[in-house]
């Protein structure tokens, strides 16, 4: 149970449901931390200056008789006694809000706290920098945060004394900061709270979205355990609304096609080579029986007549050589399969034909020769490979017409970028499933006809394996009654 509920924690965090939905919290809990963050500080710079606003509003409502000197006792002008009689008797202390404090500071540096008992302790700065506050210009924008003897943050503001041209020093207004924060902490709070309730909410939607998201993911998975060798036929919906799933279903599919014919071609490889082993078996054992026959009739006394031993011995000539050249086709069969080694040359076609001309008409007999062909045909190949090819298929037309009516023509032509080869005869031609049939190995159409002339049926998927290596294609055309044309198709020189 435990290994069962260990697997099922460790699916459930790497499923990619649990991955996005943790990233898309983890992302939208970032980003309410940064606007939590972003808040607080506009927030609170907002608060200071609006209380910044409204005191410098109350240090502006204030009476000037209650902050301003005696304008003689700022001239100077006024007796040494009085100034200190009008010193003696300036208002005491008038503020009485408990959060806030009120100082003057003479032009002197004299500082004089203005709260009551009741009211904050004024911060004071030090003599240098009320001067410089009393020379800025500037000194009524915006606020400072100070702290207090008692270690208070005090918000404080600052306005000149008298009027701008006359200034007889600085009225210093500050304001605890504890309510605002206290006021932010409370809106931070319940930005927090907001934050987890918008989480909760967003967690709880997620996941129905995301299950109706990867629906397609899930079907893909199910028909892929439907799968196997033997089902290869299976495919995805290419169009299921969503694009990335659209593009793996895609490549999927293509995949699976292009397994299915990979199955396929080594399905027929396996069927031809099972069926080009038992052929050549039978093919090999034919001659081999006739042989072993021979050797018996020898050994049981034929050998001491002279005229049987003579007739055996030519009989066991005739199939030693036709099992060597089955096996002499074997192996180049064999070889052609692999990676084929040619050694091509840059050779005229129609010179290599006529000096296969006394060959070819020596092979027809008595049979018609017609030769059509175009000069100054040069193909990129191997001439020996070229001149079997024409003996091959030379040969068949040989074997398919009457040696008296006979007509063999051989033509040669070129196009642009192809030259074509092709072997006409007037036989008994072929029919559709002949045709169909005509390059496998060890296929013959006349079984007896070529048995008796010794053919194994290998001779035109020899040649076809010759004209592919070559990078060419060969074709044939027949129809029952008016003969058969093979038609080889060769790039010429310079266009491979």
């Amino acid at each position: 149970m435990k290994a069962g509920g260990k697997s099922r924690r460790k699916y459930a965090l790497r499923s990619l449901r649990s991955q996005l939905l943790a990233r898309t919290l983890l992302i939208l809990a970032l980003l309410l931390v940064l606007i939590g963050f972003l808040q607080y500080f506009l927030m609170k710079d907002f608060l200071y200056r609006s209380r910044a606003e409204a005191m410098d509003t109350q240090l502006n409502s204030i009476p000037a008789d209650l902050l301003i000197k005696d304008s003689q006792e700022q001239s100077g002008v006024t007796a040494p006694q009085e100034q200190t009689n009008r010193r003696n008797n300036r208002p005491g202390p008038f503020l009485f809000w408990p959060d806030m404090s009120l100082a003057s500071i003479d032009t002197d540096g004299t500082f004089q706290s203005l709260s009551n008992e009741n009211g904050l302790k004024p911060p004071r700065l030090t003599t240098e920098q009320y001067h410089a506050m009393q020379q800025s210009k500037r000194m009524r924008h915006g606020y400072q945060l100070i702290t207090d003897a008692q270690g208070k943050e005090q918000l404080v503001v600052f306005r000149p004394l008298g009027p701008p041209d006359r200034s007889s020093g600085l009225l210093q207004m500050g304001v605890s900061t504890t309510s605002m924060q206290e006021q932010l902490i409370n809106q931070l709070r319940t930005f927090i709270l907001l934050s987890l309730i918008a989480l909760a909410i967003g967690l709880a939607l997620m996941l129905p979205v995301l299950s109706r998201t990867l629906v397609p993911l899930s079907r893909m998975v199910e028909a892929v355990k439907r799968i196997d060798a033997g089902n290869l036929a299976e495919r995805f919906d290419a169009e299921q609304g969503q694009y990335e799933v659209d593009r793996l279903a895609v490549s999927f599919n293509g995949m699976l096609e292009r397994l299915e014919h990979s199955f396929a071609a080594e399905r027929e490889l396996q069927m031809q080579m099972r069926r080009f082993i038992a052929d050549a078996s039978h093919e090999l054992r034919t001659p081999l029986t006739s042989i072993h026959g021979f050797l018996e009739v020898l050994l049981r006394g034929a050998a001491s007549n002279p005229k049987q031993l003579q007739s055996a011995l030519e009989s066991m000539y005739g199939e030693s050589k036709r099992m060597n050249k089955l096996v002499s086709d074997l192996l180049l069969l064999a070889k052609l399969d692999r990676t084929p080694e040619l050694k091509l040359e840059d050779i005229s076609l129609d010179a290599l034909l006529l000096e296969m001309k006394p060959q070819l008409l020596m092979l027809a007999g008595t049979r018609k020769v017609v030769f059509d062909m175009t000069a100054g045909i040069r193909v990129l190949a191997e001439g020996d490979k070229i001149k079997q090819v024409v003996l091959n298929l030379f040969h068949n037309a040989v074997q398919h017409t009457d040696m008296e009516r006979g007509v063999i023509q051989v033509n040669l032509s070129a196009g642009k970028k192809l030259v074509d080869i092709q072997i006409r005869d007037n036989g008994p031609g072929m029919s559709k499933e002949q045709l169909e049939r005509i390059f496998e190995r060890f296929y013959r159409g006349d079984e007896s006809r070529t048995r008796s002339s010794g053919g194994a049926g290998l001779g035109l998927a020899i040649t076809q394996s010759i004209v592919e290596a070559h990078g060419g294609n060969i074709t044939a055309e027949s129809t029952p009654g008016t003969g058969s044309v093979f038609k080889v198709t060769l790039p010429l020189a310079g266009t491979v």
